[in-house]
């Protein structure tokens, strides 16, 4: 007799990472080769992200062009994403800083002596404890596009972060959204 088959749909890190991404255009709906060329994605993971994406009612295609279901990403953003995806760290490396080393983060809180968080990237201009990004293609994405980085950044502080980090992390999400 056969086993039937699970087909349990699975979020991987490059499709909360296109969510994220997604999130910060304000303007006409992007193409998948404009979503591909934003985050470094190839266009086959853009096309599969989203269709993993709109599985996990985080997204619809609306007149065929991707938009983030806004309330739904919102609750997983503050609520699962951190446990789906928790923060896994390294030694210290150079590379391009993220959570409260960053904006908009870090407007708000004070450096300490700790060396800070950094995704490791030759091209990144601090030295501090690697936390590994969501998808390797994103510290590139983060030094073309600063919006995206804030995102970022501030998901890095919900994952990662102490208490005051993440409340203050949610309290500037739920300003961008």
């Amino acid at each position: 007799m056969r086993r039937p088959v699970n087909r349990q749909v699975v979020l991987k890190p490059q499709d909360f990472y296109l969510l994220l991404a997604l999130a910060t255009i304000k303007a006409e709906a992007p193409t998948y080769p404009d979503l591909a060329a934003l985050t470094g994605l190839s266009m086959s993971e853009v096309h599969g992200a989203l269709k993993r994406a709109e599985q996990a009612r985080l997204l619809a295609f609306l007149d065929q062009k991707p938009r983030v279901l806004i309330p739904a990403f919102k609750e997983f953003l503050i609520h699962g994403a951190r446990y789906v995806f928790p923060a896994v760290r390294g030694g210290m490396v150079g590379g391009v800083p993220t959570a409260y080393a960053t904006a908009p983060l870090d407007k708000h809180i004070a450096p300490s002596a700790d060396p800070p968080p950094v995704w490791p990237h030759a091209d990144g201009t601090a030295r501090g404890i690697a936390l590994m990004p969501l998808y390797p293609s994103v510290p590139a994405a983060a030094l073309r596009n600063p919006v995206l980085h804030e995102n970022l950044a501030l998901f890095d502080a919900l994952r990662m972060g102490n208490a005051r980090e993440r409340n203050l992390a949610m309290k500037l999400f739920e300003e961008r959204f």
